[in-house]
């Protein structure tokens, strides 16, 4: 930062997260060094609660940001347990529960070019 309030800031990454993952990827965001701010927002498909991050970044440091998102935020595999019998239609409540495997999480990241930045 110089005296006049501006910053070094290359890039603004905008991250859109599921909300599920929000708190771990804020937290490891927070741990690589990396100041973050929080909008709520919804959207996509069935309007699912989400939020927006903001991370103001240098071009040195924009893969680690990625890396940390894509580690924490991305889309991956889970294994749950359904019970998937049915008799006459109705699940049958004693059976034993199938472990299918789910994807879960996602985030959703543009990357911009910034021209100035300036905190006071």
């Amino acid at each position: 930062m110089n005296t006049s309030g501006m910053h070094t800031c290359d890039k603004l990454i905008m991250a859109v997260v599921q909300g599920d993952d929000c708190s771990a990827a804020i937290s490891e965001l927070n741990s690589a060094g990396f100041m973050v701010t929080i909008l709520s927002s919804t959207g996509g498909f069935l309007k699912k609660k989400s939020t927006t991050i903001m991370i103001g970044v240098t071009d040195e440091k924009l893969d680690q940001a990625l890396n940390v998102l894509r580690l924490h935020a991305g889309q991956r595999k889970q294994t749950v347990y359904v019970n998937t019998s049915t008799v006459h239609g109705v699940q049958a409540a004693m059976m034993p529960l199938s472990a299918v495997e789910k994807e879960i999480g996602g985030v959703t990241i543009f990357i911009m070019n910034l021209q100035r930045f300036e905190k006071y």
